[in-house]
């Protein structure tokens, strides 16, 4: 059986972070994912999917992620059910992330301005270690070639390729 999950979004408030009892921290937050297609009156949607996050990545997305911040994440659905304050039973749906990824600098303020890939996940610089509060992780990303840019713009001849190089 399969239950895999995978979410781009933006976050529609700051994630709070919580602890229980026994110091575990957890942090529920909704994201915003766009829908792929437009309705009649030319406007494109949104579902606002809840998600849960456990230990260091809710810690993590707590000090590094507000409203607005473009996540991506990838987890499991979890459903579960409670009696309401009027008697009924009530039936939630929620994502449990096992991993999430910051998809923009932590100064943007929510628009489409980096190309920036920040990971938090259980497995972050080792399972249990996070990021450092106050560092600045926008000097450490790799410096990728824009999609318009030609990356062989300043090479001098041909390029040679032996068949070892090619992966087929």
């Amino acid at each position: 059986m399969i239950n895999r999950v995978v979410l781009v979004g933006r976050l529609t408030k700051d994630p709070e972070l919580r602890y229980t009892p026994n110091g575990v921290a957890s942090c529920r937050f909704t994201v915003a994912v766009n829908r792929t297609f437009q309705n009649q009156q030319g406007d494109r949607e949104a579902d606002y999917i809840s998600c849960q996050a456990w230990r260091k990545q809710a810690e993590n997305l707590a000090n590094f992620m507000k409203k607005a911040s473009l996540i991506g994440l990838e987890g499991r659905i979890q459903t579960g059910s409670y009696e309401g304050q009027d008697g009924k039973r009530v039936y939630t749906t929620d994502i449990v992330a096992d991993s999430i990824q910051f998809l923009e600098p932590r100064n943007s303020t929510g628009g489409s301005q980096g190309t920036s890939n920040y990971e938090s996940s259980t497995n972050y610089h080792g399972a249990n270690t996070g990021a450092p509060q106050g560092q600045n992780y926008g000097n450490n990303q790799p410096n990728y070639t824009r999609a318009d840019e030609d990356p062989f713009a300043n090479s001098k001849g041909p390029i040679e390729v032996s068949q070892d190089d090619l992966p087929f």
